[in-house]
């Protein structure tokens, strides 16, 4: 693990960077953000160390994806398994290319999600060519995982570099995303040399994960992320001739398994547990759960809240991820015995506004000392699934409150 950093933050002005149309380099009108871009540039390019930098979903730890012993330091810097594989950033469709297999040809389908969702939160696999993608970032699978993201100082920093950058989230492995430089701060301080700051990111979840590569023509989503199933749904068929099929679009755990690809997965998320603050979270649900849900009374569960805190002599202090119009928030909290700190996800019609505020609420309880962490399960629609995703992955329980 890399030690002694004196980490320095680096505010960007977004406002400052643009990209015009069909330009593989940014037009930067600030200075100052430029001089940053620059400077993390050289740390990245020069001395191969890595760099901490905004993007669209969360914010990434970035080192050189095509040096492996680049690469190897973000797995000492997190933490992360080995075998846990990354995602490789670009800034251009040109890059891409010259990530490829030479005479590879794009499918349809990924033409059209290309189309409509690059620059943006969407990872496409690829087949990897072993003489270019080092097998680090792969983890040794066949293929590669690639996206361009669309927070200028992303795809600016990767532009600038002239590099490809894997980057996964900015964190100690298993952690919750950091959604703000300062989460990250608190995470890596000592541990990273530069972090850019470009502001809360947009979406707050990671980049939606799609295998569109077998015979059969299904688009196989491995992470819901920042692009819902029903965008590529639309995309697709609105994209393809009236006289081309529709491919399937989908889910793993919801639609289909895989156990090969959870024993050696093709991208991350997939075999470790993510997304767990250092104190416990339960998920709760009003509605029938999964096989894996112990279904009790809401008075039970509050009472079992309570009396553990008693043994301990002390008031609950208990963190609360709900929506602000969630009628099971409203009942929990009736319980005065437990003092509460309540962290409104947003209204139960906006998944999106829950997505975006899911990792910021779990760091920012996690950092206000509560005992533990209660989140209210959501619509598994749109945004909702992606977060249902991030939830079951950092719960350690699941109750059904009856």
């Amino acid at each position: 693990m890399p030690l002694g950093f004196q980490t320095t933050i680096k505010v960007c002005d977004c406002s400052a960077i643009s990209f015009p149309p069909e330009a593989e380099q940014p037009t930067v009108s600030s200075p100052d953000t430029l001089e940053a871009l620059t400077l993390a540039s050289r740390h990245l390019v020069e001395q191969r160390e890595c760099v901490v930098f905004p993007t669209e979903t969360v914010y990434g730890l970035g080192a050189l994806a095509l040096d492996a012993d680049a690469a190897s330091k973000i797995y000492s810097t997190k933490g992360r398994p080995a075998d846990n594989p990354l995602i490789v950033h670009i800034s251009s469709l040109s890059m891409l290319q010259r990530l490829l297999p030479p005479q590879y040809n794009l499918p349809k389908t990924y033409e059209i999600m290309i189309k409509r969702f690059w620059p943006g939160p969407l990872t496409l696999l690829f087949p990897s060519d072993p003489s270019k993608v080092p097998s680090i970032i792969t983890a040794g699978q066949p293929t590669v995982a690639i996206r361009m993201p669309s927070h200028p100082v992303a795809r600016s920093l990767i532009a600038i570099a002239d590099a490809p950058l894997a980057a996964p989230s900015a964190n100690s492995s298993g952690k919750p995303s950091p959604t703000r430089a300062e989460h990250v701060y608190r995470d890596l301080n000592g541990k990273v040399d530069i972090i850019l700051d470009g502001g809360p990111c947009d979406i707050g979840l990671e980049s939606t994960v799609v295998d569109g590569l077998h015979e059969d023509g299904a688009i196989r989503v491995l992470r819901p992320g920042g692009v819902t199933v029903e965008d590529i749904e639309n995309a697709v068929r609105e994209g393809l001739p009236v006289s081309d099929p529709v491919p399937q679009v989908l889910v793993h755990k919801r639609d289909f398994s895989d156990e090969a690809i959870e024993q050696a997965p093709t991208t991350p998320g997939m075999k470790y547990r993510h997304y767990s603050p250092s104190v416990g979270v339960t998920l709760v649900s009003a509605k029938p759960h999964p096989a894996d849900a112990t279904t009790v009374a809401v008075d039970t569960f509050l009472s079992s809240i309570t009396s553990q805190a008693s043994s301990a002599h002390k008031t609950p202090y208990v963190g609360l991820l709900a929506p602000e119009d969630s009628p099971l928030a409203q009942r929990l909290m009736h319980e005065d015995a437990i003092r509460w700190r309540y962290y409104p996800l947003g209204p139960l019609s906006k998944p999106a506004v829950s997505a975006h505020r899911l990792f910021d609420g779990l760091l920012t309880l996690d950092k206000e000392g509560v005992d533990f962490i209660v989140v209210e399960a959501l619509n598994e629609e749109r945004e909702g699934l992606a977060i249902m995703n991030r939830i079951r992955k950092a719960a350690s329980s699941v109750v059904c409150l009856s």
